[in-house]
């Protein structure tokens, strides 16, 4: 078995046929150069090939993540402070998965060589505290989104932060983002975009009542605590745009820094931040 990464695990974005096809093939290319690879439930109940299943929290040495922004989205929270993710694109934009699909093979034969390198990529914890008494948890790599529903009228939020009131918002919500997801939601609502190695959040309201209450960066040490206001109207937290709950009145969301991170993997010669900037979003055309 080979010394460096002798556990590739392989995951597929999920429902996607051609993703699987692709976990199928890469495997095979892994246990023929003396990797054991390791593939997502998905992937290898459809493939025919000699590999294990990838259990998240088992023992892995670097997993590769096939398809879109997405899909690294939802392996990173699973494996925070476990072995590295390389992402490799099968969707569109792309701003996380370092490596286009025709590049897949050479990329892995540098990284395999042990030319590349490790990019560390922060994580939000956050607390959900009801009412009730009932707390919830969750991890976001990209943000956490609280926001009204399509019908719903403007809500009141209260920010406090590290104990100290910032303000109370009415809007139609608030996104509090890492470095990494100041390209997602946190743009589209009017944010800055951070270099993904900041030690800072980002806290934007979605289309505020004042215009005066701009976004506002802090640092990732910090205790932020959102709290809803407003009795009769539908609100959401949504985490990475994939999971979360409908809040009530009185609900209190808070975030902190995760104590653990998410390693990415980037080839030998990395495209830099600002020309991943300058591809993806057409700056200078």
């Amino acid at each position: 078995m080979s010394e460096r990464f002798p556990r590739v695990g392989v995951v597929a974005r999920h429902g996607s046929a051609s993703a699987r096809a692709v976990a199928a093939e890469l495997s095979e290319w892994l246990a023929r150069r003396g990797h054991q690879p390791l593939l997502d439930a998905e992937s290898f109940a459809s493939a025919e090939t000699a590999a294990g299943v990838l259990e998240p929290g088992g023992p892995c040495d670097l997993v590769v993540v096939l398809g879109g922004d997405g899909t690294l989205l939802s392996v990173a929270r699973n494996y925070a402070g476990g072995p590295p993710l390389l992402g490799v694109n099968l969707g569109r934009l792309g701003f996380l998965t370092e490596v286009p699909r025709d590049e897949l093979y050479p990329a892995l034969l540098e990284i395999l060589a042990g030319r590349y390198e490790l990019e560390p990529r922060s994580l939000l914890e956050v607390e959900l505290a009801r009412g009730s008494g009932e707390r919830m948890r969750y991890r976001a790599l990209n943000d956490a989104v609280i926001a009204k529903s399509a019908l719903s009228r403007i809500i009141d939020l209260r920010l406090s932060v590290d104990g100290r009131l910032v303000s109370r918002y009415r809007s139609d919500g608030l996104v509090v983002s890492t470095p990494t997801g100041s390209t997602a939601y946190n743009l589209s609502a009017g944010g800055p975009i951070l270099h993904p190695l900041l030690p800072v959040a980002v806290l934007t309201p979605i289309c505020p009542h004042a215009l005066t209450l701009r976004p506002l960066v802090v640092p990732d040490t910090s205790a932020i605590e959102i709290g809803l206001e407003t009795p009769s109207e539908r609100v959401f937290l949504t985490v990475d745009g994939q999971e979360g709950t409908e809040l009530g009145f009185g609900d209190v969301v808070g975030v902190t820094r995760s104590a653990e991170e998410v390693s990415l993997v980037r080839t030998a010669e990395p495209r830099s931040i600002f020309e991943g900037l300058r591809s993806k979003l057409h700056w200078g055309e």
